[in-house]
């Protein structure tokens, strides 16, 4: 389940693998044909995310890079968010189109594109106003928020380009 930040250019959602590998291939078909050719990883191995399996090996063409997030909690400092930002928007610039994922898709993405929406628009309530509406795509937004966390939704509206 994901949802389009800029249609064709930057794609947000859950944990694009699976534990059969026959259906981690499947679900990585979907979104390859959607056009992604780069994953960018919010997922920590190191944590409450090593139950998941990796899938980086399946990937015939697209690229993988891990900006590991501690599952339920903020990016280690402004630097981390800086150059996670930089990575997604070095990709598009270069004509590729990104998926942005942790395991759910909806708190560690959801600061992420948060903070993306923040730099590239307006920043503070406007960035989480337009990520509730890009929210919206999302089946899982029936029960539940993006960001997740008060946390998460504290650190979008005091993100800060400058703090970095």
């Amino acid at each position: 389940m994901c949802y389009w930040v800029i249609p064709g250019k930057l794609l947000a959602g859950e944990y694009p693998g699976h534990w059969e590998e026959d259906e981690a291939k499947k679900k990585l078909a979907r979104l390859t044909d959607a056009g992604v050719s780069v994953f960018i990883d919010l997922t920590d191995p190191r944590t409450a995310d090593a139950h998941l399996k990796p899938y980086a090996h399946l990937l015939n063409g697209p690229s993988h890079q891990r900006f590991a997030i501690r599952d339920q909690s903020i990016p280690a400092s402004p630097e981390f968010t800086k150059q996670t930002l930089d990575a997604i928007d070095a990709h598009i610039a270069a004509g590729e189109t990104v998926y942005v994922h942790c395991w759910g898709g909806v708190g560690r993405t959801g600061t992420i594109i948060g903070c993306w929406l923040a730099r590239h628009y307006e920043p503070g309530h406007a960035a989480l106003d337009r990520l509730q509406e890009l929210w919206q795509e999302n089946p899982k937004s029936r029960s539940r928020r993006s960001p997740e966390t008060s946390a998460q939704v504290q650190y979008v509206l005091e993100w800060n380009e400058s703090d970095a």
